[in-house]
C-alpha cells in the first residue's frame, strides 16, 4: 500500500492522545498505517482484543457499552469517527439506521466525558434535496448527532472510494470479471465522483495540521466524473475485455442486491447499502477543501491500478473452514455430473421410441434445459453462487421430472406421457443416481463458497 507523506505535522501534547476507531477496518487500517508511518503515536479502537504494534496502542471496547467506551478515551484529544453498521444478517441489517444512531450517540457521550477536543467523521456525499436511501440518510444522521454535541466535528463527504478489501472494488471487480454481458437497474446511470482510498486516507490525516477544517464540512470526490456503467466499463478495457450492458429499469435495490450476491462473494447485507448509495448522483458541488489541503487526486483508472495491484501483491487472509469434502472435489464433480446430465438427456432422441418426446412443449422444455445447463456451467467455472444456484433448481426439477418418468415402475401407470421401454427405464434409474449427485454437490457450493472465496481472495 503506498503511503502518503504528511506536508506538515501537528505536535502531539501526550503520547496516544489520537485515536482512530474501527481499526481494522478498510479506512481505519489504512488510516493507522499512515498515522504511525509519519510519526504520531495512535491509539486504535477495536471490537477485539489486538496486540501493540510500533507507534500504534490498541484499546479494546464495544461501543454499545458507554461505561467502557468512556475508559478506553481517557486522555484522548482528537478522535476519527470510523464506525458504521452495515454487514450482519438480514435481521441486523434491517435494524442498521438504528444501531448507528445509538453508536454515535453513545460515542458522542462518551467523547464529551472523556475531554474529546475534536472528532473527524467520514461520511458518505449526499445531496440534501433528495430522499435518501436509508443509507445514505444514516450517514448524514450520524453526521448531524456527532455535531450536536460542544465538539467541534470536522466531517468528509466521500463519493464512491476504490480500493482493494474496499466493498464497491469487490463489487466492481467481480462483476465485470464474471460476467461478459450485464444485467443493471436504472441507477448504473448515476454520477459518482469515485476516489482513491489513498487520496481519502491523505485527507482524514492531513487535516489534523489543519485547525481552520474545525467545525467544517467537506465533500471529496476524484477528479473523474462518470457513471457507475462507465466506471464498468473503465474497468473491462482495463482489462482487455469486452463488456455488454444490458439495462433492465424494474430491477430494484433490493433485486440488485440479491443478484450481487449470487454474483459476487460481497453479501447483499453490504451490497445493499452499496447500491442505495448509486441511485441518485454523488458528485461534489463544494470543493473549498482543495483549496486547504492540495492533493493531486488520482484517476479512476490509475485508482483501479493501485487497488488491483495491492490486490495480488498482498491478498488478505482468510480462515477456510475444513470441510468434510473438499471444495474443489466438489467443484470437479458438479461439472462433471452437469456433462453427464446434458449427455444422458440427448438419449429421448435416440433411444426413445416414444413420440411425445418431439411434440412443441417438450422440444421448448429440452431446450431451456440445455440452455440452463450451459449457463451453469460458465457461472461455476467462475465460482459464482447463481451457478450453484441453477444447478440445484435444475437438478431437482430433473430429479422429479425422472421419478415421474419411471412412475408407472411402482404404480402400473404413466403420468407425463406414455411408459418409457426397458432401455429408457434404466436410463431414467442411471439419470436419477447422476442427478442426485448434481444436487448433493451444488447445495454445499452453494453454501460454502463465501467460507473459500471472499472480497478479492481466489479459489
Amino acid at each position: 500500500m503506498k503511503q502518503h507523506s504528511l506536508n506538515e505535522k501537528i505536535h502531539q501534547t501526550s503520547p496516544f492522545s489520537i485515536m482512530v476507531t474501527g481499526a481494522t477496518g478498510f479506512i481505519g487500517s489504512r488510516l493507522l498505517s499512515t498515522l504511525s508511518l509519519n510519526g504520531y503515536t495512535v491509539t486504535g479502537l477495536s471490537r477485539k482484543k489486538l496486540n501493540d504494534e510500533d507507534n500504534v496502542k490498541y484499546v479494546q471496547a464495544d461501543v454499545f457499552d458507554k461505561e467502557q467506551l468512556t475508559k478506553s478515551m481517557q486522555g484522548i484529544e482528537v478522535v476519527y469517527y470510523l464506525l458504521h453498521s452495515m454487514e450482519g444478517s438480514k435481521s441486523e441489517w434491517q435494524n442498521f439506521a438504528n444501531r448507528e444512531k445509538v453508536q454515535a450517540q453513545n460515542f458522542l457521550e462518551s467523547a464529551t466525558k472523556a475531554g474529546v477536543r475534536r472528532i473527524i467523521y467520514l461520511g458518505g456525499l449526499v445531496n440534501d434535496s433528495l430522499e435518501l436511501s436509508p443509507h445514505m440518510k444514516s450517514r448524514k444522521d450520524v453526521g448531524d448527532i456527532l455535531r450536536s454535541g460542544s465538539i467541534p466535528v470536522t466531517e468528509f463527504r466521500a463519493s464512491l472510494i476504490i480500493g482493494a478489501q474496499g466493498g464497491s472494488y469487490a463489487m466492481l471487480r467481480y462483476l465485470v470479471e464474471r460476467l461478459p454481458v450485464m444485467i443493471c437497474p436504472s441507477w448504473v446511470k448515476s454520477l459518482a465522483q469515485p476516489i482513491a482510498v489513498d487520496d481519502v486516507v491523505f485527507y482524514l490525516a492531513e487535516c489534523l495540521s489543519k485547525p481552520e477544517t474545525m467545525g467544517q464540512i467537506f465533500e471529496i470526490g476524484g477528479p473523474d466524473k462518470i457513471t457507475y456503467e462507465e466506471l464498468m466499463r473503465v474497468y473491462s478495457a482495463y482489462l482487455n475485455r469486452n463488456l455488454f450492458v444490458l439495462q433492465i429499469p424494474f430491477l430494484t435495490t433490493r433485486l440488485s442486491s440479491y443478484w450481487v450476491d449470487l454474483i459476487t462473494p460481497v453479501k447483499a447485507s453490504l451490497a445493499r447499502p452499496l447500491i442505495d448509495s448509486l441511485v441518485h448522483d454523488t458528485i461534489v458541488t463544494d470543493d473549498k477543501i482543495t483549496k486547504i489541503i492540495q492533493i493531486k487526486l488520482k484517476s479512476v483508472r490509475e485508482s483501479i491500478d493501485i487497488a488491483t495491484n495491492e490486490m495480488i501483491s498482498s491478498p488478505p487472509l482468510s480462515k477456510v473452514k475444513e470441510e468434510k469434502t473438499g471444495f474443489k472435489i466438489n467443484q470437479k464433480l458438479i461439472q462433471i455430473s452437469l456433462l453427464a446430465l446434458a449427455f444422458i438427456g440427448t438419449s429421448y432422441y435416440w433411444l426413445d421410441d416414444r413420440s411425445d418426446v418431439y411434440q412443441p412443449l417438450w422440444l421448448l422444455g429440452s431446450f431451456l434445459w440445455y440452455g440452463i445447463i450451459i449457463a451453469s456451467l460458465i457461472l461455476i467455472r467462475n465460482n459464482t453462487r447463481l451457478g450453484y444456484f441453477l444447478a440445484g433448481i435444475l437438478s431437482w426439477v430433473t430429479l422429479v421430472f425422472w421419478l415421474i418418468d419411471n412412475f408407472y415402475v411402482v404404480f402400473q401407470t404413466s403420468l407425463i406421457a406414455s411408459e418409457p421401454n426397458e432401455l429408457m427405464t434404466l436410463r431414467n434409474f442411471i439419470g436419477i443416481f447422476i442427478v442426485s449427485l448434481t444436487v448433493l454437490s451444488s447445495h454445499n457450493l452453494f453454501h460454502k463458497v463465501i467460507d473459500y472465496q471472499y472480497k478479492g481472495k481466489p479459489i
